[in-house]
């Protein structure tokens, strides 16, 4: 079984995916957002690719220049779409790999902040959101990722809204009181053991 795991910055996505995957054992972990991150930083397909639309600056070092795509891409439209039109294939394309060399009966468990926009939920069994209130997401992530309010607003409105995600979803897990979240975690992994899917 794939188990999607969505939501907008901040929400709680990692803690809700590491929460499932600490409560079963026959599961595996995959973060799509790392994954980008790391390919960016190895395909030689990709850097050539983001060095022709971006520019040289795009790498220092070989790495990633991520400050410097950040600033491009989350202020322009057209160059998030024309990242996200180089990355995301491969990505699910390496996704879709792992999944072929786990064990039968894994529980898979794929975390992404963009699921439905890259089309990766027609690869998920069941799909959750993970929903908190925007003042605390923006709090969270600036705690978290030592960025100003206006970075994180710019990049919440290149993301589907709440409402959007929400209805494409199976289910919901509101991510406000810690307490309560493991404990709705606890109670829909149970419902999900019961619906395990054999690959």
């Amino acid at each position: 079984m794939v188990i999607g795991i969505t939501g907008g910055i901040g929400s709680g996505k990692s803690l809700v995916a590491q929460t499932i995957c600490s409560l079963d054992k026959k599961s595996v972990y995959y973060h799509a957002d790392m994954q980008a991150k790391q390919l960016m930083n190895s395909s030689l397909t990709i850097k050539k690719r983001i060095v022709s639309i971006f520019g040289d600056l795009s790498y220092q070092e070989d790495q990633l220049n991520r400050k410097y795509i950040s600033s491009l891409v989350f202020n322009n439209p057209d160059y998030l779409k024309k990242l996200n039109e180089v990355v995301h294939p491969m990505v699910k394309s390496h996704f879709k790999k792992f999944i072929e060399i786990q064990q039968p009966n894994t529980l898979i468990v794929y975390e992404s902040a963009i699921l439905f926009e890259a089309g990766s939920d027609s690869t998920c069994d069941v799909v959750i959101c993970v929903i908190a209130p925007l003042n605390e997401r923006i709090k969270r992530v600036m705690k978290r990722d030592q960025i100003s309010e206006q970075h994180i607003k710019n990049r919440i409105e290149n993301q589907w809204s709440d409402t959007k995600r929400n209805l494409q979803s199976n289910y919901l897990i509101y991510n406000i009181d810690k307490k309560e979240t493991m404990l709705e975690i606890q109670r829909l992994h149970q419902i999900l053991k019961g619906k395990t899917i054999h690959r």
